[in-house]
């Protein structure tokens, strides 16, 4: 039975990414999975949760993962409403928790399946670009997505999965140079599956974080070791950007772009997409500069904007739920209290992968390069889109940072392979 349920939790953690762009609720149904058998398991001796890791081991990815579920509650009491919608996206932060509490209790070859999971998952969104572009116009009005997602959390996610897939090659064991060559063959189309997706989904903020997937990938791999090769991997990382830039697609971005920052600077109020993220930007910094401590409250924003903008203050047409920016959302909803939550975020499991990354054990050093990368994205992407609003999107994190964080913990326990770094051959 311990075996069975070991390949069983292998298995979703293989799916949860896998599925995420191309199966609706995917990896919402592979995380509740994996919490059933964190609550029914973790009371036997083989996957006994202990709690008392959270607290000495990773205070601070606690302390990010539950500052939501304490905060929210008390503001919404304090305010006097109730939206329990608002909990749903993040409780999934807090219940990864018992996750990541049976997760280090697996040996790390099940774990690693996590590698696997990204590179189907981005070769899943690169197919389904691929069948789009062939049966359908993709140009600045009509970009890629799916029915349940739109545009720009689909490319971003297809962009991380990309290049997780590339950066867990690192981790992986083959029986033989020809299951070794086939593979990094497998993980490399996962890059250009996923890199191509999000090409197509013309998501401008998310190509932000492509020189710090690169920077990751070179220093994962050991291939940065002097001056001329950072050289080199600068020159790398503006050669991609130039050609993504230069692409009709790309072109096609840059040249949207170009136009709204002129209508700005002529003083239109005509709508455009940078002008309306400008707008809700700063009608966000006015509602904290009214609510500094607390914010609007959570879920409250749309009302607010609609208010301001029956006022005259704003124009009608960013009346939104959200300020596309992770930032702005958290400062107009929830007040400095909320910037204080989300830095705990961002930063609480990053502490951790941080301090592993140069780890002698090759599987620890690539979950801590992995993590950075997702958390560095979070970071990035969040600039210019709301990320933890998206509940599929806040489950997959939530759970890439929880198998990750699992493989970390076993750098003391049992070492894994060959001390040093490996390469891709």
């Amino acid at each position: 039975m311990e075996k069975i349920l070991r390949y069983v939790i292998a298995g979703m953690v293989l799916l949860a990414p896998a599925t995420t762009l191309v199966v609706r609720g995917g990896t919402g149904y592979c995380f509740f999975v994996l919490l059933a058998i964190a609550f029914v398991a973790g009371f036997s001796k083989p996957f006994r949760l202990k709690g008392g890791l959270l607290v000495t081991a990773y205070p601070w990815y606690t302390a990010g993962m539950l500052c939501y579920m304490v905060y929210l509650p008390l503001q919404q009491a304090i305010d006097g409403y109730y939206l329990p919608r608002e909990f749903d996206g993040l409780s999934r932060l807090a219940l990864s928790l018992p996750i990541f509490l049976l997760l280090v209790n697996l040996p790390i070859r099940y774990l690693k399946t996590l590698g696997w999971g990204c590179a189907f998952g981005a070769i899943g969104a690169g197919a389904w670009a691929v069948d789009s572009n062939l049966h359908m116009t993709i140009n600045d009005l009509n970009r890629l997505g799916n029915d349940y997602t739109n545009p720009i959390p689909y490319g971003n996610t297809a962009l991380l999965l990309g290049f997780l897939s590339v950066m867990t090659i690192r981790w992986d064991d083959y029986p033989n140079v020809l299951a070794k060559r086939a593979g990094i063959a497998i993980k490399l189309l996962g890059l250009v599956g996923g890199v191509y997706a999000s090409y197509l989904s013309g998501t401008r903020g998310g190509w932000l974080a492509i020189p710090l997937f690169l920077v990751l990938c070179s220093l994962n791999f050991d291939w940065v070791k002097q001056r001329r090769h950072w050289l080199a991997a600068l020159l790398v990382a503006v050669l991609v950007m130039s050609a993504l830039l230069a692409s009709p697609l790309g072109r096609e971005r840059v040249m949207a772009t170009r136009s709204d920052i002129v209508r700005l600077s002529e003083g239109s109020t005509d709508y455009s997409s940078i002008g309306a993220r400008l707008q809700l930007w700063r009608a966000s910094i006015h509602l904290f500069e009214a609510h500094p401590l607390m914010g609007v409250g959570k879920g409250r924003l749309e009302p607010s904007l609609r208010e301001m903008a029956n006022k005259g203050e704003v124009p009608a047409y960013i009346v939104n739920q959200r300020a596309h920016s992770e930032f702005f959302s958290t400062i107009s909803e929830l007040g400095a209290a909320g910037v204080v939550c989300l830095a705990l975020i961002y930063f609480g499991p990053l502490v951790y992968f941080m301090r592993y990354r140069k780890s002698p054990h090759r599987d620890v050093s690539t979950a801590a390069y992995c993590g950075i990368a997702v958390s560095g994205s979070v970071i990035i992407f969040g600039l210019s889109i709301d990320v933890f609003t998206v509940v599929m999107s806040t489950a997959l994190i939530a759970l890439l940072w929880a198998v990750l964080l699992a493989v970390i913990t076993h750098d003391a326990r049992q070492p894994q392979g060959k001390p040093g770094r490996g390469s891709i051959g």
